[in-house]
């Protein structure tokens, strides 16, 4: 059950142990039909990629790790930086481009919320190279 999207069904779980026992890029643990959560482990000098997603809102909470996060109206202008690291939270309004880059000597765990869904149902990502807008 824990290797499976649980979407559409009632689901209680430890999500920092969910997250931070995670060693894949991206997979959906949970989709319904508005709302979707992913975990991720991002390997220490690799980012999420940069992307924008156009009416979708993002929330992420790092779990373990240290990051930088990137966001900015255009694709090749992203002057806003700040960084983050346990139990730190990151909005994306829909419309931002953004990325977060792993800038600690770990992985880094961090769990990403999308309302509505970004993902197809069940998406597992072994590495940044099997998610086809990872850049």
């Amino acid at each position: 059950m824990a290797d499976q999207d649980m979407g559409g069904q009632p689901w209680v779980v430890n999500i920092e142990d969910l997250t931070t026992e995670n060693d894949t890029f991206r997979t959906a643990k949970w989709t319904g039909t508005n709302l979707q959560m992913t975990v991720m482990s991002i390997p220490v000098g690799e980012d999420v990629g940069l992307e924008v997603h156009g009416d979708i809102d993002q929330f992420l909470r790092v779990e373990k790790g240290k990051a930088r996060v990137e966001m900015g109206d255009k694709e090749d202008n992203l002057d806003y930086s700040e960084e983050a690291e346990d139990d730190f939270a990151i909005f994306v309004p829909a419309g931002k481009w953004h990325n977060i880059v792993n800038v600690g000597d770990e992985p880094l765990k961090l769990y990403s919320i999308y309302a509505p869904a970004e993902h197809p149902k069940g998406t597992v990502h072994l590495t940044a190279a099997d998610d086809p807008h990872h850049s």
